[in-house]
């Protein structure tokens, strides 16, 4: 349980994750100059290589966000990455498409040796944009998505809101909250039989 990965920063699949968070730190850099664009580099790991390097059509959502170039050039444009950027009216956006065009997809060693060491586990990306008039962003790199062992105290406020919005859906928002400070703040919950937690489940 210690090495679980909480996906809690964006609905995409896990080893473009950085890649979207370099995309998002890039977006003041670029979002007014997204006409000159002309290359996107994007460093990454060998396993992002074979489950997620996707050129052509993108026929629906699951395509979408098993995208590393999809995914990368949406966080680069909007500056978010949403589940409604997969869906086809975001999709239409002709920018998005002549933007992956322009993405270059390359295996940086280090990533796949670190993401294969169980010392680290991390999942690497690095994201750098070309202009066309020879200029370059910084490449943004970062190794471990949030979500990660390495940054799960970053990661457990937001982990704590995708709870509380999921209880909700299912229970509303008094129960969900009184069934989040159970879940995550009763000094006790770990000595709670299991028939009482389930009873509490059961009668939200």
């Amino acid at each position: 349980m210690d090495n679980v990965l909480f996906k809690v920063a964006f609905p995409a699949e896990f080893h473009a994750q950085t890649a979207a968070e370099c995309a998002l730190l890039l977006h003041p850099v670029i979002r007014d100059r997204i006409d000159e664009i002309a290359k996107i580099e994007i460093r990454t790991q060998m396993s992002a290589l074979r489950i997620i390097d996707k050129t052509g059509p993108l026929h629906n959502p699951a395509d979408r966000d098993h995208s590393l170039q999809y995914i990368t050039v949406v966080a680069l444009l909007f500056g978010e990455l949403t589940d409604a950027h997969y869906e086809d009216e975001v999709a239409r956006d002709p920018r998005i498409d002549a933007l992956r065009d322009r993405c270059v997809v390359v295996e940086e060693p280090r990533y796949s040796a670190e993401y294969l060491d169980p010392e680290k586990r991390s999942i690497g990306n690095a994201v750098q944009v070309t202009f066309a008039d020879g200029s370059t962003t910084e490449r943004m790199e970062v190794e471990f998505p949030l979500g990660h062992p390495r940054r799960r105290a970053e990661a457990l406020p937001l982990l704590r809101a995708k709870l509380l919005a999921n209880l909700a859906a299912a229970y509303g928002d008094s129960c969900a909250a009184e069934l989040t400070g159970l879940l995550l703040d009763e000094p006790d919950f770990d000595a709670m039989p299991a028939h009482e937690l389930l009873a509490a489940l059961a009668t939200a």
